[in-house]
C-alpha cells in the first residue's frame, strides 16, 4: 500500500515544464505595505496561460532503501487532463491519466491498476485531493484556497509567507511566494496526528511564451517512519502542441482496492 501512496504522489506531481528563454528570478525587496488581497490577485494572475503542454522530465526517486532514476513523458490539457508515462530504458513502468472526475493508473512491474474518483484517494490519504490541487502544484500555484479573511501575510527571508490566521490542528501549512513573479517558492503541510509531513521546493522559474514555469522541483514526504525524496528536472517543453492521451489498462492486471 505504501508503494501505491508514493506512486500516486509521484504521478500527481510530475507535470511541469522548463526550457528555452530561461530567466533566473532575482530577489526583490518585499514591501510590508502590500495587502493580502493584492498578493492573492497577483498570485492568481501568475497562473500560466496555455492550452496544452508536452514535455520529458528526468525523475530521481529515493525511498531510503533504493534510488531509481527514470524518464517521464508528460502531457497536459489545462483544466482537463494530466497524462503521464514513466519509462526506464525504453520500457514502460507506469502510466496514468488524471481528469477532474477520475484517476486511472497502472504499473507494469506489479501488474496492478487503480481506477476511481478522487473521493477514494482523499478518504485513503486522509486529506482532500482533487484535480485542481494536483494541477496547481504542477504549475507553481497554491493548493490552498486562500482569502484575505482567513489568511495572513508576513515577511520572511525577503519573501511573502502566507499562512492561516488560525492554523488547523492537524493540517498545519504555509506557503512562500516569490516577490518578483508571485509564484510559489516552497510549501509545507504537516499532519502531526498522523505523523505525516509533505514539503516541496521549486527551482528558478523560467519564462516560456510569456508565462512562468518551474524548472526543477524537490519533494520530501514522510509517513510515520517511511521517507521519500523525489527530484524532477525538466528537459524540454512544447506549449500548445497537438497532443493525444492514449490510455488502456492491460488485460490481466489486478485492480487495487484502497482501504484506510
Amino acid at each position: 500500500m505504501k508503494r501505491l501512496y508514493y506512486s500516486i504522489m509521484l504521478i500527481s506531481l510530475l507535470v511541469l515544464s522548463g526550457c528555452g528563454g530561461a530567466k533566473k528570478i532575482m530577489e526583490a525587496e518585499v514591501s510590508s505595505s502590500v495587502p493580502m488581497a493584492q498578493i492573492l490577485v497577483s498570485h492568481n494572475e501568475a497562473l500560466p496561460n496555455f492550452n496544452t503542454l508536452a514535455s520529458k522530465v528526468q525523475v530521481v526517486y529515493d525511498d531510503g532503501n533504493k534510488q531509481q532514476s527514470m524518464t517521464v513523458s508528460l502531457r497536459m490539457e489545462k483544466d482537463r487532463i494530466i497524462w503521464i508515462k514513466a519509462s526506464l530504458l525504453g520500457i514502460t513502468l507506469a502510466k496514468a491519466i488524471i481528469t477532474p472526475e477520475r484517476v486511472s493508473y497502472y504499473e507494469t512491474i506489479s501488474n496492478t491498476y487503480f481506477d476511481g474518483d478522487f473521493s477514494l484517494l482523499s478518504d485513503w490519504l486522509g486529506t482532500e485531493l482533487d484535480f485542481d490541487k494536483a494541477q496547481a502544484i504542477l504549475l507553481g500555484q497554491s493548493i490552498f484556497r486562500m482569502n484575505e479573511d482567513n489568511y495572513q501575510v508576513t515577511m520572511a527571508q525577503n519573501r511573502y509567507k502566507l499562512q492561516p490566521k488560525n492554523q488547523p490542528q492537524n493540517f498545519i501549512h504555509s506557503l512562500f511566494l516569490n516577490p518578483d513573479n508571485f509564484k510559489v517558492l516552497s510549501g509545507s503541510l504537516s499532519q502531526p496526528n498522523d505523523s505525516r509531513m509533505f514539503s516541496l521546493r521549486y527551482g528558478d522559474y523560467q519564462q516560456v511564451e510569456g508565462s512562468y514555469y518551474p524548472s526543477d522541483i524537490w519533494i520530501d514526504a514522510t509517513d510515520k517512519d517511511e521517507k521519500t525524496k523525489i527530484s524532477v528536472t525538466y528537459k524540454n517543453i512544447d506549449v500548445n502542441a497537438a497532443v493525444s492521451f492514449p490510455f488502456d489498462i492491460p488485460e490481466g492486471f489486478e485492480q487495487i482496492r484502497l482501504s484506510k
